[in-house]
């Protein structure tokens, strides 16, 4: 059985010239009663309906169907690509091309799903970003116009100004440090000094180093019981450090006061050790946790909290983890508490 799928041009030419030369034949012959003649008008139809469908099928189905393959890869064919178009493609079915231009369709409408949220993802950063300079720049501005009216010659609200100036300068500093160490960790840029070390030890030494804001807020931190038995991790040590500190400078400032947070580590198979750091606090809404790892993103409770920071933490925290190949994730529940861990690969031997 004849089928059009996978047929080329001459194919399909030959099987319709066939069908149309055998029942007129087959008429010359009851009404000639002639062999002679139905053969001879059989040979007829047949060459003269081939090269005919043959020149149409050419001229103006396939020739377009190339056209819309060479729109649809929009570049100008290589040589591969040319003799592609004049050998293989006459040999796919309209079904076949078909299917391959409802592909294409749906490649470019995810393509512009894709685009559609890259550009609101662009706008939401550009509003964040203009947010987190105009509130320290609006503020030195007003210190400024403050001692330039004549504040000056007080000295007592003189100093006052100059240290709270002082303040936002340090705040957009930090800023844009962190802004240019993101835009470095997304270019790649990131070199990796990894070694092996103890991660129980480099907790402590956050903690150590985050004991007085720790004890502003009453808040406890310790390794959960059962993590204690040290696990040796293979990774940048300062580049832990860095998130781990970003980790639990965070459950300080939206923990509750008197509350703890916790750090666990765990052996998840034999080449990775999980670490989380977990607290009490606040705890993110559901629908906030998807962005919690976004560029500036912080969720207006947040933003109540902590006025200073730059809602770059995370994301940095994110860039870290990835560059050493691994993940981060994070749980949490509305004023219940949130914990956040990634994954570090096992010592090397």
């Amino acid at each position: 059985m004849f089928s059009a799928k996978n047929s080329s041009p001459k194919q399909i030419a030959a099987f319709t010239a066939l069908v149309l030369a055998i029942p007129e034949c087959i008429m010359v012959y009851i009404v000639e009663q002639s062999w002679l003649w139905a053969a001879g008008s059989f040979l007829v139809l047949f060459i003269g309906g081939y090269f005919l469908i043959y020149f149409m099928l050419e001229r103006f189905i396939y020739r377009k169907i190339k056209l819309i393959y060479k729109f649809i890869y929009k570049t100008k064919a290589t040589k591969r690509e040319e003799t592609y178009y004049k050998y293989v493609l006459p040999q796919k079915s309209i079904d076949d091309v078909r299917q391959d231009v409802e592909e294409w369709a749906t490649r470019n409408e995810e393509e512009l799903e894709l685009l559609r949220s890259n550009e609101q993802f662009r706008k939401e950063f550009l509003q964040n970003l203009s947010h987190e300079f105009k509130t320290p720049v609006f503020a030195i501005q007003g210190y400024v116009d403050t001692l330039l009216s004549g504040a000056m010659n007080n000295p007592d609200v003189n100093q006052r100004f100059l240290e709270k100036t002082s303040k936002n300068v340090d705040r957009l500093t930090h800023l844009l440090t962190d802004l240019d160490q993101i835009s470095k960790l997304e270019r790649g840029e990131l070199i990796l000094y990894k070694q092996n070390f103890v991660i129980q030890d480099l907790v402590k030494e956050v903690y150590d180093s985050l004991a007085v804001k720790a004890e502003q807020q009453q808040i406890s931190c310790a390794i959960k019981k059962g993590c204690e038995s040290p696990l040796t991790v293979f990774a940048d040590k300062e580049k832990i450090r860095q998130v781990l500190i970003n980790l639990v400078e965070n459950s300080i400032k939206y923990g509750k006061r008197k509350g703890s947070i916790s750090a666990s580590m765990y052996k998840t198979d034999d080449k990775h050790i999980l670490v989380e750091i977990g607290d009490d606090g606040i705890g993110i809404s559901e629908k906030n946790i998807a962005r919690v790892f976004e560029r500036f993103y912080r969720t207006e409770e947040g933003r109540s909290i902590d006025v200073t920071g730059s809602g770059l933490g995370l994301a940095i925290c994110k860039h870290i983890i990835e560059a050493h190949g691994q993940t981060i994730h994070v749980r949490s529940t509305e004023n219940v508490g949130t914990s956040i861990g990634f994954t570090l690969e096992r010592k090397k031997d």
